[in-house]
C-alpha cells in the first residue's frame, strides 16, 4: 500500500490520481480542516486519513501496512514572522517521516524544490551538485527544504532507501489562480510588464510521472532536478498573453524597479492586512538568470517531457472558461 503526505495540494492531488488510475491502493494524509481537491472525489478507492505531520501517534498509525512514501507536504509561507515555524515544522515533519521510514523499511520519495537547489556560475547549467549556501540565504521556504533534504540524506547515511527530487516551476491547469496559476491570472488580467529573468518550468503530470518511476524503480540514494524547459519571462508571459487573447507586456521592469516593487507591496501588505501582491524573493528570482540541467532524471528515467507550450495552451483554456 502507497502512502502520500499533501495529497490535497496541487501536485499530491495529482500524484494521487495517477497512482488511483494505475489500480493502485493509496492511502492520502489531511489535515482536519483540509478539503479533499474535486480531482480526487470520484476516487472512492483512496482512503484518506487525518494525521499531523508532527504528531509521531498519527505516523504511525498512517504508516500501518504502507511499504512506499511520497512525501509531499510542506508548509509554504512568505511571511517573515511565519519563518522560523515553518523551518521547524517543515524539518521537524520530514525527521518524523524518515524516522518511521527507517524502522519499518518503507522506500521513500522526498520531494524537495529548486529552492534547495545553489547557484551555477554564469553560463552554466544548474544541475544536482550545486547547493545552496544556507549562510547567505534569506529565503525561509528555501532554508526548510534544503534542512528537510538533510534529514533525508541523515536517513541514507543510516540505510533508508530514498530519494530526492527537485521539482522547478511546477505548472498545469488544476493549479488554478492559486501557486504558478497566479502568473497566469495576472498575464490575464492586463500584466503590462515582463523581466529578463529565467527559470526552469515542467508540468505538475511530468513531476508524478517522474516521482512514480523513481518510485518503481532500484534507484536509490540519488538526487533528481525535474524541468521541462529552461523559459525567459519575456518569452513565457508574451506565450501565455497569445493564449488568453491579451496584449503581450511590453515594457521591461529593471532591477531597481522590482526592488521598489516589493518595497511598496510589503508597506501596503502591512496597512491592509494582506499578503503582498509580489514580496522580496519573488522580485529578486524574476531577474535572476537560473536554468537547469535536466540530463539525469531523463537519463535515469528516459522521461520524455511534455512541451512547455503545450501545458500553456492547456492551462489558458481552463481559466479562460
Amino acid at each position: 500500500m502507497i502512502l502520500i503526505t499533501g495529497a490535497t495540494g496541487f501536485l499530491g492531488s495529482e500524484l494521487a490520481k495517477q497512482l488511483a488510475d494505475k489500480g493502485e491502493t493509496v492511502r492520502c494524509t489531511k489535515r482536519e480542516t483540509s478539503i479533499i481537491p474535486m480531482l480526487l472525489l470520484p476516487y472512492t478507492q483512496i482512503e484518506w486519513v487525518v494525521a499531523d505531520m508532527l504528531n509521531i501517534f498519527a505516523l504511525e498509525d498512517a504508516l500501518e501496512g504502507i511499504t512506499q512514501v511520497y512525501h509531499c507536504a510542506a508548509w509554504v509561507s512568505l511571511r517573515q514572522a511565519e519563518k522560523a515555524p515553518m523551518i521547524r515544522t517543515n524539518v521537524n515533519s520530514t525527521a518524523n517521516l524518515v524516522n518511521l521510514c527507517l524502522d519499518r523499511d518503507i522506500k521513500l520519495v522526498h520531494v524537495s524544490s529548486i529552492a534547495a537547489i545553489g547557484q551555477a556560475k554564469p553560463g552554466e547549467l544548474i544541475n544536482e551538485n550545486h547547493h545552496l549556501e544556507i549562510a547567505t540565504e534569506n529565503d525561509g521556504y528555501a532554508i526548510s527544504k534544503l534542512e528537510s533534504e538533510m534529514e533525508v540524506w541523515r536517513g541514507i547515511a543510516e540505510g533508508l532507501n530514498a530519494v530526492i527530487v527537485n521539482p522547478s516551476l511546477i505548472i498545469g491547469a488544476n493549479a488554478g489562480t492559486t501557486g504558478s496559476g497566479q502568473l497566469f491570472e495576472t498575464v490575464r488580467k492586463g500584466l503590462k510588464f515582463y523581466t529578463r529573468g529565467t527559470a526552469g518550468f515542467v508540468d505538475v503530470e511530468d513531476v508524478a510521472k517522474c516521482m512514480i518511476a523513481l518510485m518503481e524503480s532500484d534507484i536509490t540514494e540519488q538526487r533528481y532536478i525535474i524541468s521541462a524547459e529552461n523559459r525567459n519571462y519575456k518569452d513565457l508571459t508574451a506565450e501565455i498573453a497569445k493564449g488568453f487573447n491579451v496584449p503581450t507586456p511590453a515594457k521591461l521592469a529593471k532591477p531597481w524597479m522590482m526592488e521598489l516593487a516589493w518595497r511598496v507591496a510589503a508597506a501596503y501588505a502591512y496597512l491592509t492586512r494582506r499578503s503582498p501582491a509580489i514580496d522580496k524573493i519573488a522580485a529578486r528570482s524574476s531577474v535572476q538568470v537560473r536554468d537547469f540541467d535536466n540530463s539525469k532524471i531523463k537519463s535515469a528515467i528516459n522521461i520524455q517531457f511534455k512541451p512547455i507550450s503545450r501545458s500553456i495552451t492547456e492551462i489558458c483554456e481552463r481559466l479562460a472558461n
